[in-house]
């Protein structure tokens, strides 16, 4: 049997980051109850950022960046890691989390359009259509969750500011490939996100000290152990073995599954508009996750 084209995206992290992320969306309210989004943020990727190397270093890999390599690892930290966290969370507490997950997960129009400007890769007639459903079913999740409220703007504006920073990030990596390992690579890049996220929680946070509740340091604990540094790594790992525009889509099924855990958790919405629109982005990521002929 001949081996998979490198253009299919592993189907084993794509499961991983679809569960581990989509599920995360309806906890971002929860995890800034008691603590700023900048505090949240900071402690979150501090703390996943430092498994991930000591999981490396476990295992025996080198920690080591090359010099030349830490401008890329920055900009991409920023744009990635730095712009789409602080984004994403506030669009998820401003919006209901499934459809701040929805405007995330645009990304895959940004970065499969950078991909063919900036990277050069062609855009088949396969990776349009499935851009063109995943896109349909993104809109139209955004459409049906409008309204005119400021909070409401703001949140659709972050949502979609998260995106473009995720795009971009992604972006950055495959056009200035780093020569480490995919954990190794996430874990300096959120250490090096956190330093940043927490100079800005200790500057505009109280000057006094509190414990927060258990229930609050058990949601940051999960998020920063399992969506931050599991999810992540997939996310890194599948970037680095397929096209932008291949990588860009596969996390796409994730607004699917924050959606229903949305309207299980929260009772977000989830009508026959909703389900549609979870159709068509099934259908966009079954269509380009399909192995290309060789």
């Amino acid at each position: 049997m001949p081996s998979a084209p490198a253009t299919a995206a592993p189907w084993p992290l794509v499961l991983v980051l679809t569960l581990v992320w989509g599920t995360n969306w309806p906890l971002f309210a929860m995890a800034v109850q008691e603590v700023s989004v900048w505090t949240f943020r900071a402690i979150s990727v501090l703390i996943s950022g430092s498994l991930l190397l000591l999981w490396s270093r476990w295992r025996g890999e080198s920690l080591r960046i090359p010099r030349a390599h830490w401008k890329t690892v920055a900009a991409a930290a920023f744009a990635y890691l730095g712009v789409w966290n602080i984004a994403s969370t506030y669009a998820a507490v401003l919006i209901p989390s499934g459809q701040a997950a929805v405007l995330g997960f645009t990304m895959p129009l940004w970065a499969a359009i950078g991909g063919h400007f900036v990277l050069g890769q062609r855009l088949d007639a396969r990776s349009l259509l499935a851009l063109a459903l995943g896109a349909a079913g993104v809109l139209l999740l955004a459409f049906i969750g409008w309204d005119a409220s400021l909070s409401t703007q703001l949140g659709f504006g972050l949502g979609l500011l998260a995106a473009m920073g995720w795009a971009a990030g992604t972006l950055i990596l495959k056009r200035f490939p780093v020569p480490v390992s995919s954990t190794v690579l996430t874990g300096w890049q959120l250490l090096t996100i956190g330093v940043p996220f927490m100079a800005v929680a200790l500057a505009t946070g109280s000057r006094q000290w509190f414990m927060p509740s258990w229930t609050s340091l058990a949601v940051i604990g999960y998020i920063s152990m399992v969506p931050m540094a599991v999810g992540n790594a997939a996310w890194f790992t599948i970037v680095r073995k397929v096209p932008a525009h291949v990588a860009a889509l596969s996390p796409v099924l994730v607004p699917v599954v924050a959606m229903v855990t949305g309207a299980v958790v929260d009772g977000d919405p989830l009508g026959p508009y909703e389900l549609l629109a979870m159709l068509l982005c099934i259908s966009g990521v079954a269509l380009n996750l399909r192995p290309r002929p060789l």
